[in-house]
């Protein structure tokens, strides 16, 4: 594992970058993709059905979430996120 920039991060975002879903895409096509939830309120529940037999992500290479950002190649925030 490794680490690939995939987009600048802007000056004062400490430390945070976003990236539009079409670019993750294209990221995680060149692997497997170890991803981490971080699920705020209802969004959870969502990422946890995209897991299911249902949705089966495991096809896209992407099937266990990692319990640790060490561990992950991509973490996933769901929800709504506020700075106060």
């Amino acid at each position: 594992m490794g680490l690939i920039q995939i987009g600048k991060p802007k000056d004062g975002d400490l430390g945070v970058m976003t990236l539009t879903l079409e670019k993750a895409v294209n990221w995680a096509r060149k692997g497997s993709l170890w991803p981490m939830t971080f699920g705020l309120a209802c969004c959870a529940i969502e990422m946890i059905a995209a897991v299911s037999s249902r949705y089966d992500i495991d096809r896209y290479g992407a099937g266990v979430f990692r319990a640790s950002p060490r561990q992950s190649d991509l973490m996933i925030v769901a929800g709504t996120v506020c700075r106060r």
